[in-house]
């Protein structure tokens, strides 16, 4: 054998190190949200029930009215937001920058009300599209969280704990 294949088949072998180890590695990582709720196709499901339940539910009228009367642009936004959040592709932040969450929404008051409708919405649209159980409840409770700092009416939790510690620093 001639050097030259010698070299070409150590360089096969390590690449097929590698293959195997990187196969390992994915086997061994925990799924992101992403994955476990299915992907895209997940996500779709997901934000089609999301909007289906704000359009039917009346304790969602408030928030329902706060969209414009074609959801599609929405629907697509939240699609791509949600499928970043949850380890997938990075769709949103390519085409939007950093979510910014909270600015994005200051236009609309955002209470308890508010954050309780949007969150119904999402409880029956995790119950109806996640079969997993764990998996719908770990969304649900990281939503929920994200539904309350999202919150901007006045006493908020979370205005009242940030101005008040920079109060008392004073």
């Amino acid at each position: 054998m001639t050097r030259m294949t010698h070299q070409c088949q150590a360089v096969s072998a390590q690449a097929a190190a590698d293959a195997e180890s990187e196969r390992e590695t994915r086997e061994r990582a925990p799924a992101t949200l992403f994955a476990r709720i299915g992907g895209a196709d997940g996500v779709a499901r997901l934000v089609e029930t999301f909007y289906g339940r704000m359009d039917t539910l009346p304790e969602a009228r408030t928030i329902r009215d706060m969209h414009a009367p074609d959801l599609s642009a929405t629907k697509e936004v939240l699609r791509r937001y949600l499928g970043e959040w949850m380890g997938g592709p990075k769709l949103y932040s390519a085409e939007r920058g950093h979510p910014r969450l909270r600015s994005r929404h200051i236009r609309f008051r955002i209470g308890k009300a508010e954050r309780d409708a949007w969150l119904t919405c999402m409880r029956q649209a995790l119950d109806e599209t996640v079969a997993d159980a764990a998996l719908r409840d770990e969304l649900y409770e990281a939503m929920a969280k994200l539904a309350n700092w999202m919150r901007n009416d006045p006493g908020n939790p979370h205005d009242v704990q940030h101005h008040g510690a920079q109060h008392r620093g004073r």
